[in-house]
C-alpha cells in the first residue's frame, strides 16, 4: 500500500508536473500541442507573480496527480476558481485520488472566498465527465470555448 499525501505544490515538483501534463496532452492526443516548459511552469507558479496554483497528490515522494488552478473572475458571479486540469496517473486511476484533489482544489475556493469553481472537459471524455458528475456538476451544454493563439495575437496588434 502507497503512503498518499495531498498538499500544495513546491518548486521542485515541477519537473514531475511537467511529465503528468505531457502524459495529459498524449491522453487527449494533443502532445504536439505542448508549448510551456519546466522554467515556464515553475515561474508561472512560484515567481514573483504567481499566476497559478497547484496541489499535488504524492505516493512514496513520486507525484501521481496534479490540479493546477487559478482564479478568474465573472461580472455575474464575481471571484471564481478555474480548475485548468486535474489528472491522475493511469496507473493510480480508480484509488479516489481524483477525488481527494477535487475535495482539496474545492477546499482551497471556499478558504479563499471563491463563489465557485469551473472547468472544461472534452465532449468524448466520458470517465471524465462522470468523474465530475458525481460532485453534481453542471455541465452546460450552451458556452463554446474561444481563442487565439500567439500568432494570431502578433497579427492583431500589427
Amino acid at each position: 500500500m502507497h503512503t498518499l499525501t495531498i498538499r500544495p505544490g513546491k518548486p521542485e515538483d515541477i519537473p514531475q508536473v511537467f511529465e503528468l501534463i505531457k502524459e495529459l496532452a498524449i491522453y487527449e492526443k494533443a502532445l504536439d500541442q505542448v508549448e510551456t516548459s519546466v522554467e515556464q511552469l515553475t515561474e508561472d507558479a512560484f515567481g514573483e507573480e504567481p499566476l497559478y496554483g497547484l496541489i499535488v497528490a504524492e505516493a512514496d515522494h513520486v507525484l501521481v496527480g496534479i490540479s493546477i488552478f487559478y482564479y478568474r473572475y465573472s461580472t455575474w458571479k464575481g471571484k471564481r476558481l478555474y480548475l485548468e486540469d486535474i489528472l491522475v496517473t493511469e496507473s493510480f486511476r480508480g484509488k479516489g485520488i481524483g477525488t481527494k484533489l477535487f475535495e482539496a482544489t474545492a477546499r482551497h475556493a471556499h478558504k479563499h472566498k471563491c463563489s465557485g469553481m469551473n472547468w472544461l472537459v472534452l465532449d468524448w471524455n466520458e470517465p471524465a465527465i462522470n468523474f465530475y458528475k458525481k460532485f453534481n456538476a453542471a455541465i452546460d451544454p450552451e458556452w463554446r470555448l474561444v481563442g487565439i493563439n500567439a500568432q494570431q495575437l502578433e497579427t492583431f496588434v500589427k
